[in-house]
């Protein structure tokens, strides 16, 4: 026991030498002692709140679906059927060839022959020239119609009640000849027109037979006569023709003029009327 009372006091005196000796044996210095946790409570400044701005109201729209587009179905009305009153219908005027005639392609002798008709044969008269002195007749039903001078035949009727036609209306154009006369001009001698123009040179076996008063050129006139405009037709197998005309009349007189092959006709040029 006192072993250890006395050895106690000694130890600590030995302790504290050599502390004192490290102390004194130590370079000099700033002794750094390690760093001491403490729990003292860091001070930071204050943290600022910045107020954010509100977040966006978001409205939803609404997108409509596609959706099936329906096509009409389109009633037609029909509108009411007028009622028709029937109008009478022209009646054909009929009429009977009196002896065997030549039926021309023009409302005049002059004009190319077209066929030959047979006495006592039933005919229709479709048309007429301005006067009346020349019909356009055809057969019963048929499509081939001619034209043939009034006094050849017995019409069962007016012939001034059928209607007034083109004297050209089937006139044939030739297609071997399609262009006018040249040299066409005309002067006054009184009553009379005398009108001029140059041949038209044909080639071999293409002119017209000079028979049945057919001729090579005719003129188609419209002339004073008696105070009133009148339809003629002139022909000619010369290149001049002398045409009546006399004065008085308050419209101008004014005519054409063709030259003629077998095929038919050249077309019509008007005549310089003077």
């Amino acid at each position: 026991m006192l072993y250890n009372f006395c050895m106690k006091p000694l130890r600590l005196l030995i302790v504290f030498t050599a502390l004192v000796c490290a102390a004194s044996c130590a370079p000099s210095g700033t002794l750094s002692l390690p760093a001491v946790k403490t729990n003292a409570a860091v001070t930071q400044p204050p943290a600022t709140l910045t107020a954010s701005p509100p977040a966006p109201t978001l409205t939803p729209t609404l997108t409509p679906l596609p959706t099936d587009t329906l096509t009409p179905t389109v009633t037609f009305t029909l509108p009411s059927t007028p009622t028709v009153t029937p109008t009478s219908a022209p009646v054909a005027l009929m009429g009977t060839v009196l002896e065997h005639s030549n039926c021309r392609y023009g409302p005049g002798a002059v004009f190319l022959y077209k066929y030959g008709i047979l006495p006592d044969t039933n005919m229709e008269i479709i048309g007429r020239d301005e006067a009346g002195t020349w019909l356009l007749i055809r057969a019963i039903g048929g499509d081939n119609p001619c034209w043939l001078k009034a006094t050849l035949m017995n019409a069962r009727g007016d012939v001034m009640t059928v209607p007034q036609v083109d004297p050209d209306i089937i006139l044939p154009w030739s297609a071997y000849y399609p262009n006018p006369l040249t040299g066409v001009s005309a002067t006054r001698s009184g009553s009379e027109v005398i009108v001029f123009w140059n041949e038209l040179v044909t080639k071999a076996g293409d002119e017209i037979k000079l028979e049945a008063s057919q001729t090579m050129y005719v003129i188609e006139a419209w002339v004073c006569k008696e105070g009133k405009i009148t339809f003629t037709v002139v022909g000619s197998n010369t290149t001049s023709a002398k045409v009546p005309d006399e004065p008085g009349c308050s419209e101008p007189s004014h005519g054409r003029v063709y030259g003629a092959d077998k095929h038919g006709y050249t077309p019509w040029l008007e005549i310089p009327w003077p």
